[in-house]
């Protein structure tokens, strides 16, 4: 009984390695093209790579380095459109989008809310989506300065708020006053005074809890 079943396993694999020698001798051809292609779309796929996207992407990182170099010098007319000699942020989107880095979405948006460009500031700056805690809070908070420069006092309010819930440190401070003095302008006193009050039991050290007790004493006097 055993050698029977032995030799029907015997019998299995022969079927089988006939079979699979038998598909290769019918389809050898299709398979050598198959595989020819597949080398030629990899070895294009590095070509390109290599000889074309990297030495872009080395381009637009020198770029950014200048642009960030002129952005420092709080030069934001030429660290957007650029000076003549290197291109600004907004040259760099056009021309390397994010190759240069996505830190070049924010830097563009900074610039035209520095520049009173509300809604320009609101687009680059909405297109940031870097993963940097600090620079995202900051985006938003930006977004919430521009919405304020716009007089739309109720969407300043939660780009405030939602960048102080986006990182919990000193910076966390100085957007809670923002949104503070927005809700003040909303005459939603009570909701101000918990940022103010946020402030002083969460970040007592920063430069905003030094002050934040004569905003809580203004409200709380009224």
């Amino acid at each position: 009984m055993a050698k029977e079943i032995k030799n029907e396993k015997a019998e299995a694999v022969v079927e089988a390695v006939s079979k699979t020698e038998q598909f290769f001798e019918e389809n050898g051809k299709l398979l050598s093209i198959i595989c020819a292609a597949f080398v030629v779309v990899c070895v294009a796929a590095f070509c390109w790579f290599k000889f074309a996207y990297q030495p872009k992407v080395v381009e637009a990182q020198g770029q950014m380095a200048l642009a960030e170099q002129t952005f420092r010098t709080g030069n934001y007319e030429a660290a957007l459109n650029g000076d003549g000699n290197a291109l600004g942020f907004a040259q760099i989107i056009d021309d390397y989008g994010k190759k240069a880095g996505k830190s070049v979405y924010f830097y563009a948006g900074v610039c035209e809310l520095q520049l009173g460009n509300w809604e320009e500031a609101i687009k680059y700056l909405n297109a940031y989506k870097g993963k940097d805690e600090i620079l995202a809070a900051r985006a938003k908070a930006c977004i919430g300065d521009a919405y304020v420069g716009m007089e739309d006092y109720r969407k300043a309010l939660s780009y405030f708020e939602d960048a102080a819930n986006t990182i919990d440190n000193m910076f966390a401070a100085g957007y809670l006053l923002k949104a503070g003095a927005v809700a003040e302008k909303l005459g939603e006193n009570e909701k101000a005074l918990s940022f103010y009050k946020k402030i002083k039991d969460q970040y007592p050290q920063s430069m905003e809890g030094y002050d934040v007790d004569k905003y809580i004493g203004r409200i709380e006097a009224k």
